[in-house]
């Protein structure tokens, strides 16, 4: 039994024992405290802050484009859409295959939802389905419950209510590629790419890709702003916090100068045929219609087109993706015979000189025929305008000169392309000695003019020359530009130094395509009443052939209309300004592979200029009426 003196040794140790295994945890505690406020005191403070507030980037409002009279052409809608969080559901392919049960969802696009899920942070969402229909949305919200993960909710989304009417004009928006994202920052600073980059990446951001949408992207798009969100270390989203005084700045809005009502009866009146169409207003210039038909929807392409559908458009023969009136570039055929008539006049040449027209037409060891079987007879100018003949332009063509029509053609703004503010646009071709040598290598030859002299050979030019020339001629050799942006960024190329054109000239020509509407012997003598009790348009046929008619075929006939593919058949064209006595509205229509442009081309012209003079589609502009002027910078065109 041991003593009391062994217990009291015992407890004494144990006591010292306790005491230093104290000592060396207080020790280790201070050593920790002090580890953790002098060397990582600051990262842990960093954590801390970021279990606060975080900044989102919050996409702008895209800006609205609208017509002259205020029509929303560009806007924006509510859409429905399908989510999913990657961290909320247990299977994500299975949760897409049950997904799929109930709307449109192929095997493939769930495995690049998939794909696209597990690159970004599992709290994050991924859309599944923009532009729900309103069946596939309420069935979607019926059931989103009982699917893990799955989110149903309404979104804005750029809309295109006239849908095809304006698709070339307007072009669309899609979401950044990386081709976009290059361009939209090239010059830019690291900080400023750095953060565009960032805004382009947002699922409901979209940029414009061609037409209007594209060249004014920084007009539209408008200053991202930022969501303030209370997130937790490792990123997550608690809550939103008030955001307003960090909003963003929505884009500003543009007012084109076209009629969206004239636009869709111009598109009806083409029917089933393909081509385009341009209205002018003769005093300012403003575009009121710009037509390009077949078009496509730019709705398709907002959220992403199929493969399949995006090929079917590129395979279509008649060219829905180009935009005719702008890009498209046609022999003028006979409707540029006023511009050889012009150089004529300035040649010096007398406009009642006759020219007798047998049919037919020899210079060296060819034969160039004229359109009408046995011939005009003898003609002046202002006969051989109304009726088109062809053996008199022969010989004023050669008369003139290859380079005296290159120099005038350029006076009615032929082979320079009018910068509108939108994509693309062609200058097409005024050929001369200097352009044959640097484009194919070769002289030109003096048979050549005479196919110039009829709006035939290298000549190319657009549906927008076409109809600024009619707009010249009817405002008596006044320099006219034409422009679509009315209120909105007006584009930077200068104006440009076109010399005039010869008033008394201008009559004569006005005269000659009077004579073709209103006169015996007028190639489109039926086309010249406008239905609307008294006025009446003045114009010019022409007829661009696609093929060269050989000496075979003249001799057992020429063959026409369904007796040939419709790819090999002419174009039929038609120029025209309305009324005749006073001239306010100009147009150009072609009708491609028409044949006729008296019998096809000419009827939809004269129905266009009437309805636009029933509608009054110049009167004063939205913008104008409120503010004066346009915000972009004055009319161009007016005196």
């Amino acid at each position: 039994m041991s003593s009391p003196k062994d217990f009291e040794d015992r407890l004494n140790r144990r006591t010292v024992a306790t005491g230093i295994a104290g000592g060396l945890m207080f020790s280790g505690l201070v050593a920790r405290l002090a580890q953790l406020q002098l060397f990582e005191g600051q990262r842990y403070m960093e954590i801390a802050k970021e279990n606060g507030v975080k900044l989102d980037l919050a996409p702008p409002r895209r800006g609205t484009i609208y017509d002259r009279f205020g029509v929303p052409l560009a806007s924006h809608r509510q859409a429905g859409r399908v989510s999913i969080i990657r961290e909320q559901t247990p299977n994500l392919e299975a949760s897409l295959s049950e997904i799929a049960r109930h709307i449109d969802l192929p095997p493939e696009q769930q495995a690049r939802i998939a794909r696209q899920a597990r690159q970004q942070a599992s709290f994050q969402s991924t859309i599944v389905r923009s532009e729900l229909s309103y069946e596939d949305f309420a069935r979607m919200s019926l059931i989103a419950a009982s699917i893990p993960g799955v989110e149903v909710d309404m979104a804005a989304t750029r809309s295109y209510p006239r849908g095809r009417d304006f698709a070339h004009v307007l072009g669309y928006v899609a979401k950044a590629s990386q081709d976009d994202l290059a361009r939209l920052t090239k010059n830019l600073g690291d900080e400023e790419t750095r953060l565009l980059t960032r805004l382009f990446k947002h699922p409901d951001m979209r940029t414009g890709r061609s037409g209007v949408e594209r060249h004014a992207e920084a007009w539209l798009r408008g200053e991202p702003g930022f969501r303030r969100l209370e997130t937790n270390a490792a990123g997550r989203v608690i809550r939103e916090l008030e955001s307003d005084d960090l909003a963003p700045t929505p884009g500003k809005d543009i007012g084109l100068t076209v009629d969206a009502e004239l636009q869709r009866a111009a598109i009806e009146r083409f029917g089933e045929e393909s081509g385009a169409a341009v209205v002018l207003d003769i005093e300012t210039g403003a575009i009121l219609a710009f037509v390009s038909t077949p078009a496509f929807d730019p709705n398709d392409f907002v959220n992403g087109i199929s493969y399949a559908d995006y090929n079917e458009l590129r395979e279509n023969d008649r060219s829905p993706l180009y935009h005719k009136a702008y890009d498209g570039t046609y022999p003028p055929g006979s409707t540029f015979k006023m511009v050889v008539a012009t150089a004529a006049l300035e040649a010096g040449i007398n406009p009642e000189m006759r020219v007798h027209c047998n049919r037919y037409y020899r210079f060296g060891n060819r034969t160039w025929h004229c359109w009408k079987a046995g011939g005009h007879g003898s003609v002046n100018m202002h006969w051989a305008i109304k009726g088109s003949c062809d053996v008199y332009f022969y010989e004023i063509a050669r008369r003139v000169g290859v380079e005296k029509i290159a120099e005038v053609s350029k006076k009615f703004g032929f082979g320079q392309r009018w910068e509108l503010g939108l994509t693309g646009g062609r200058a097409g071709t005024v050929p001369n000695d200097e352009w044959k040598r640097k484009a194919l290598g070769e002289p030109w030859y003096e048979g050549e003019t005479l196919n110039y002299g009829i709006g035939q050979g290298y000549l190319a030019t657009t549906p927008l020359q076409l109809a600024l020339m009619s707009a010249r001629i009817a405002a008596k050799g006044r320099i006219i530009e034409p422009y679509i942006i009315g209120d909105g960024p007006r584009p930077d190329e200068p104006i440009k130094e076109d010399a005039p054109l010869d008033p008394e000239m201008m009559e004569r020509m006005m005269a000659g395509m009077y004579g073709v509407t209103s006169e015996a012997g007028g190639t489109a003598w039926r086309s010249g009443d406008l239905g609307l009790g008294g006025p009446r348009l003045a114009g010019k046929t022409g007829t661009a052939q696609v093929r060269r008619i050989t000496e075979e075929e003249r001799r057992s006939g020429v063959l026409k209309g369904d007796q040939i593919d419709r790819k090999l058949r002419d174009h039929a064209l038609f120029v025209a300004y309305a009324p005749a006595d006073d001239p306010k509205y100009a147009i150009s229509v072609v009708v491609e592979h028409g044949e006729g442009g008296s019998s096809t081309a000419a009827p939809v012209a004269r129905d266009i200029l009437a309805e636009a003079i029933r509608r009054d589609s110049r009167k004063a502009a939205k913008w104008q009426q409120t503010a004066g002027r346009p915000s972009g910078g004055n009319d161009r065109g007016a005196p």
